[in-house]
């Protein structure tokens, strides 16, 4: 699977260090649309019996996949394990135990990027879909970030780019 898509080229133009804040970026945008979810009542007697618990409980999924993000991001600018440990009250070991699978999971998704689907026929990229296609998602997060007034291409202008625009060659499809 050597060939390449626009994808890959768009994606070059990022750091891994900013690939990983975008994909933080984005698993925070999902922990804050979860806890909104669970401000209005005005649904309350169309949820089931258990419906705002069932919400809750997937809060604290988004908010674990947040903070496993936010590792990998800390990891990519450089955070030592005791740096991240202190913050989750552990010791390095534990944090690093606790999260090796997921930060071996983002380093081989670099190394071998996509996989083929049960069909043979179809790639599926490993990557996090906002490292995947960065592009697409400081788009949609800028725009998220614009509307809830956190301010203009908040998300896009702090990241940490490898290569101008300008430098990279073009594809053509």
């Amino acid at each position: 699977m050597t060939e390449t898509t626009p994808y890959d080229v768009d994606r070059a133009r990022f750091t891994r260090q900013a690939l990983a804040r975008l994909v933080l970026c984005d698993h925070a945008v999902d922990v804050a649309d979860g806890a909104a979810g669970l401000v209005a009542t005005e649904n309350d007697p169309d949820s089931g019996p258990g419906g705002r618990v069932s919400q809750a409980f997937q809060l604290i999924e988004l908010a674990e996949r947040a903070l496993a993000s936010a590792v990998i991001y800390e990891r990519e600018q450089g955070s030592s394990w005791a740096e991240i440990a202190q913050y989750l009250g552990i010791g390095p070991a534990q944090a690093e135990e606790r999260f090796a699978a997921n930060l071996e999971g983002w380093n081989t998704a670099f190394d071998v990027p996509y996989r083929l689907d049960e069909t043979g026929r179809k790639r599926i990229p490993q990557l996090p879909t906002a490292a995947y296609d960065p592009a697409w998602a400081c788009e949609k997060l800028d725009r998220w970030a614009y509307v809830q007034r956190i301010g203009i291409d908040a998300v896009s202008s702090g990241l940490v780019m490898a290569v101008p625009e300008e430098e990279l060659p073009s594809v053509t499809p």
